[in-house]
């Protein structure tokens, strides 16, 4: 526990802003939540000494005491502030008497506020606790670290012990290629590096929304993240009406992913193909777009939503990947291929890029853009509901079988892509793009002028008269 001032306890014996002498336990809980918000806001934290009267003088508390008092701040500390406060105590000798010293930690997140009351708080001033003015309140909030939802407690407090069970340790080490720690203090505190615990001066430990979600043996040991978990439905036809299968995965995105990705991909329609004379069964959609699209629905989703989660959905004709949460407002549907990395969740991004299954460059869509072209298939769609994003790939189509809005989409998509590879869009990279011949030269000479015409595309040189090597780039280049 943190070392606390014995000092102010010797003549001429006095409180500090960072201690405060306790005789009893008061039974105005208001009174004792005012503490604990004061605490928690003054920088360093500080402490409540029971066991010292009016005069100063220390006298020894039993077990019962101990026990009694613990038990009531920690519930006020749990559920009459917010956010939640953390505690710390000890039973420590002085003068030959037991006193019992109770630690507040400095809460990162301020005001620390009576719940459901934002503007009651409370502070330390000359040694007292008092009401939180506006001056106070504005300091403190500029003082203020903002709240992450990875950063956000998971789980009750546990003992060492009690953790290593709950995660997939192994499977992380493993992504990170790297040997495991052979030590259990080792361990923790790799787990504290990693962010995926928050541990106190006891030495026991919260888990983290981050490594819950990241590294969990069984997300439904944790009832707020159970419904995060990612659910597979798999339909007989074009339309839901009829399910052939529903799969909903336990394991943490991190560790489940790679066995994620080779259950879908066993689900998915195959085509026969042949290879040095042999026929081989390829999966019509490529691995590399499934696993991008997937990897960007979990790592971008919105975790304030309650009740939703991840939902991948195989029809016979496509797959919709689908999160909960809209675009972030610097977003667009139509440039999300290509853009600066951006991500609400900036812990997880960043620890998915390290398990190598994001790159966290901007380069996710790109590859998986350009496998769509690579097999032929019809362009990306992209998709903004009220409170969910999808993203749909579709089975192998023909020029004549697509919509007019995709036709113009994989006219758009075609060059963009070929903007971001430093290159330029023509009759020619398109008709090779659709796997169309050059009889068929004026179908898509007609299809890039609708393209102009909407705003999709425009002529990488203004000037240029030629029609037939004429060079086009996305609106926006």
């Amino acid at each position: 526990m943190k070392a606390f001032s014995k000092h102010a306890l010797r003549p001429p014996k006095h409180e500090l802003n960072e201690l405060d002498w306790k005789s009893c336990v008061s039974q105005n809980n208001k009174r004792l939540a005012d503490h604990l918000c004061a605490f928690a806001n003054y920088p360093g934290g500080g402490f409540l000494v029971f066991g010292v009267n009016a005069s100063g003088l220390p006298y020894s508390v039993d077990d019962k005491f101990v026990a009694n008092t613990v038990n009531t701040l920690a519930n006020i500390a749990r559920d009459g502030v917010e956010p939640p406060v953390s505690l710390d105590h000890s039973v420590e000798e002085f003068e030959g008497e037991s006193l019992l010293f109770v630690f507040i930690t400095e809460s990162p997140v301020k005001p620390v506020h009576l719940r459901g009351r934002m503007f009651d708080s409370s502070v330390r001033v000359c040694a007292t606790t008092r009401k939180a003015s506006e001056n106070d309140l504005r300091s403190l909030m500029l003082n203020s670290q903002s709240s992450k939802w990875e950063t956000l407690r998971a789980s009750n407090l546990l003992s060492e012990a009690e953790i290593p069970p709950k995660l997939n340790t192994k499977g992380i080490f493993r992504l990170l290629d790297r040997k495991e720690t052979t030590t259990s203090t080792e361990l923790m505190q790799w787990l504290v590096d990693e962010k995926f615990v928050i541990q106190e001066p006891s030495g026991d430990a919260y888990l983290t929304n981050l490594g819950v979600i990241s590294a969990a043996n069984t997300l439904n040991d944790f009832p707020d993240l159970g419904r995060k978990a990612v659910r597979v439905i798999q339909y007989a036809g074009l339309d839901k009406s009829r399910t052939t299968m529903e799969q909903t995965g336990a394991k943490g995105y991190a560790v489940g992913f790679e066995g994620l990705l080779g259950f879908i991909m066993k689900l998915v329609p195959k085509s026969e193909e042949i290879h040095k004379a042999l026929r081989e069964e390829v999966p019509i959609y490529p691995e590399i777009a499934l696993r991008e699209i997937i990897a960007n629905a979990l790592i971008h989703q919105d975790f304030t939503i309650s009740g939703a989660g991840p939902l991948i959905e195989i029809f016979s004709d496509r797959i919709e990947v689908s999160n909960p949460g809209t675009l972030l407002p610097s977003k667009a549907t139509d440039r999300l291929i290509g853009t600066q990395p951006e991500s609400r969740n900036q812990e997880l991004a960043n620890a998915f890029r390290r398990y190598r299954i994001c790159e966290e460059r901007g380069s996710g869509l790109v590859k998986a853009g350009l496998q769509m072209e690579l097999a032929g298939l019809p362009p990306i769609e992209f998709f903004e509901g009220p409170n969910f994003f999808k993203v749909t790939v579709f089975s192998p189509r023909t020029f004549a079988q697509m919509s007019a809005q995709e036709r113009r989409m994989a006219c758009y998509q075609h060059a963009t892509l070929k903007h971001l590879s430093r290159d330029v869009m023509t009759n020619k990279t398109l008709r090779e793009r659709l796997k169309m011949s050059e009889k068929q030269r004026s179908l898509v000479s007609i299809l890039i002028q609708e393209c102009v015409d909407s705003g999709l595309v425009k002529r990488a040189d203004p000037e240029s008269k030629s029609k037939k090597y004429s060079e086009y780039v996305p609106h926006w280049a």
